[in-house]
């Protein structure tokens, strides 16, 4: 995808970076695919949309990329993805039941010696848990949903995150508490449903 995304052709030439610039581009930006995609992964809950949100958000950072004022590039991008993500949920209303969990939410560099080593028993495991994860994650409000990806995945601090979401820092964090709050609560549902169960 990265190879893709990087070859993109840009619509508006005459808005776009050129020659040494075009070059600072692909070597600031480039760097932060993973983060994009996995932000928009979990914002959308499906990685065809993650995929072209992402190119969306490329294109449009490649017209406005100015390496001498953009100063932290990864929060910048993925400021420029989450505005990308509101654009598509403007367009897109689909319901929870339509998304479509296809693997894992970050497919660039993953290590194939550790997978070798695992055994089946211990991949299945795996796989449940981040399915379990990732649906408790995506079932949060996006609001909340953003936050808790760009914390405690992303590990952005919350200034950052402020400048990504343009909200104060203290509406960060009230939104973060609440979000691991949920988090917690939607993580603790399946036990407390199989532990009922049980007792009949």
């Amino acid at each position: 995808m990265a190879a893709r995304l990087a070859k993109e052709p840009n619509p508006d030439a005459r808005a776009a970076p050129r020659g040494d610039q075009a070059a600072a581009f692909e070597a600031a930006v480039l760097l932060h695919l993973n983060a994009a995609y996995t932000l928009a992964r979990y914002l959308t809950g499906r990685g065809d949309a993650a995929e072209d949100i992402v190119q969306d958000a490329l294109l449009r950072a490649y017209r406005g990329f100015d390496s001498e004022h953009v100063g932290n590039v990864r929060a910048w991008l993925l400021a420029i993805v989450r505005n990308c993500f509101l654009t598509w949920k403007a367009r897109d209303r689909r319901g929870a039941e339509d998304r479509n969990f296809d693997g894992d939410p970050k497919p660039f560099g993953e290590d194939h010696e550790e997978k070798e080593q695992e055994t089946p028993e211990s991949i299945l495991i795996q796989h449940e848990q981040n399915s379990a994860i990732r649906a408790a994650i995506e079932g949060l409000p996006h609001l909340f949903r953003e936050v808790l990806v760009l914390r405690d995945i992303e590990d952005m601090s919350y200034r950052e995150i402020a400048a990504i979401t343009g909200v104060p820092i203290g509406t960060v964090m009230s939104r973060l508490a609440r979000a691991r709050k949920m988090f917690a609560a939607a993580w603790r549902e399946p036990e407390t449903n199989n532990s009922k169960e049980t007792q009949r």
